[in-house]
């Protein structure tokens, strides 16, 4: 009975362990994504090359609008799919 108390405490402390990871590269991804798309366009040009270059791309600005439907059709889909999985 002890094995398995600690067991459980040992995975719950590893699930919070990777969900923490998980959610501090998302933000670092998301914060990442947000200074490409928008943030670098509003700063002064700068000298730097990458930053120059962030500033000057013009693909992820485009990216996520036009990715919205696209987004909108797969997860109408998916609710569709699981309908029809569900009362099959």
């Amino acid at each position: 009975m002890n094995t398995s108390i600690t067991s459980q405490f040992v995975a719950s402390k590893d699930r919070v362990f990777w969900g923490w990871i998980f959610l501090i590269f998302g933000s670092i991804f998301f914060l990442g994504f947000l200074y490409a798309a928008v943030i670098s366009k509003l700063l002064p040009p700068s000298g730097n090359v990458i930053i120059s270059a962030i500033q000057k791309d013009r693909y992820y600005c485009f990216l996520v609008p036009l990715t919205i439907p696209i987004l909108i059709v797969a997860v109408y889909f998916h609710w569709l799919s699981m309908k029809l999985f569900k009362h099959a």
